[in-house]
Formats: C-alpha cells, sequence, structure tokens
C-alpha cells in the first residue's frame, strides 16, 4: 500500500492524492472527508478534507471536527478514535467491532437508530472530489456545507401546516 502511494506522487497529475482502502478489496484514488454533524438541527458543523490512506481514526482530523460538548457518534472505523473523544469532553457512542469484549449489540442497534436519520446528510454528497490538491478540495467542501445549511435552514425555518 505504501509503496503504489509513492509511485502515485511520481505519476498522478496531482501530488497530494493518495490510495485509500475501506477493505481489503475496496479502493478508491482520491481524499477522505471527515464532517460532524448536529444531531438536533441536521447541519453540518465542521469539515475536514485529508488524503485518501488517512485513517477514520487519525487524532488530528477528529479534533478538528469534534464538538465542545455532548455525544460524537460514529461506525466501527472510528473506535481508536474513543480515547480522543473522550479526552475531548465528549461522551463516545461509537459502535464498538465485533470482535471487543464489551460490545453491546443493543446499545449498537440503538445508536444506529440514532444516526440514520443523518446518514442523509452524507448519502446526497458527492462522493468525488473536482479539484487538485487538499486546499482547495477543502474550501469546496466548506462552500457546499454552507450550502446544504442554508438549504437545511429554508426546512427549519419553514411552519409547520395546519390541517
Amino acid at each position: 500500500m505504501d509503496r503504489s502511494n509513492e509511485v502515485i506522487e511520481k505519476y498522478a497529475k496531482d501530488k497530494e492524492v493518495r490510495i485509500g482502502a475501506k477493505s481489503q478489496t475496496k479502493f478508491w484514488f482520491g481524499y477522505k472527508k471527515f464532517n460532524s454533524v448536529d444531531m438536533q438541527s441536521g447541519m453540518i458543523n465542521s469539515v475536514k478534507v485529508t488524503i485518501a490512506n488517512v485513517t477514520d481514526d487519525n487524532e488530528e482530523a477528529i479534533k478538528s471536527i469534534l464538538p465542545s460538548q455532548g455525544a460524537v457518534t460514529g461506525d466501527k472505523g472510528f473506535v481508536g478514535a474513543i480515547p480522543v473523544i473522550e479526552q475531548n469532553n465528549c461522551h463516545s457512542m461509537i459502535i464498538l467491532k465485533n470482535n471487543m469484549r464489551q460490545k453491546n449489540k443493543d446499545k449498537d442497534k440503538f445508536i444506529t437508530k440514532l444516526r440514520s436519520p443523518f446518514e442523509s446528510v452524507f448519502s446526497k454528497q458527492e462522493k468525488r472530489t473536482r479539484y487538485k490538491g487538499k486546499d482547495k478540495n477543502q474550501a469546496a467542501e466548506f462552500l457546499y456545507a454552507i450550502a446544504f445549511n442554508f438549504r437545511r435552514l429554508l426546512v427549519l425555518e419553514t411552519p409547520a401546516k395546519m390541517a
């Protein structure tokens, strides 16, 4: 994996781009995006773009999107970030991996149901990057988050229709 990323620097037009892996057979070429979404309003709080080979539990990326307090939910990829989350005065509600001793399936079902309404924030976003360079993609994602929040604000501010 590391050798592949060294070769990419020599041949890719975008010198910052890297190969990321979701599993043994699922790879992508590009960048990775970390989002923080407010669970009360459904608005995006913060966005961080990193190179693709940065793992989900990367301390710098996690710290940049953590709220100042409250609960933090996430999938199994964020298990390694639990200590970072707890050190920053937040409560970890990360789904634990199946081989972990303290795994509680009922708690994980609850967390999954809690997270599900906000997965739409991520499903509607473009999966591909448009620009060369991490900084340009960071700026594009920041602007996307602003536009998303304005659209979300319209939904939140619309008075309920009376029947």
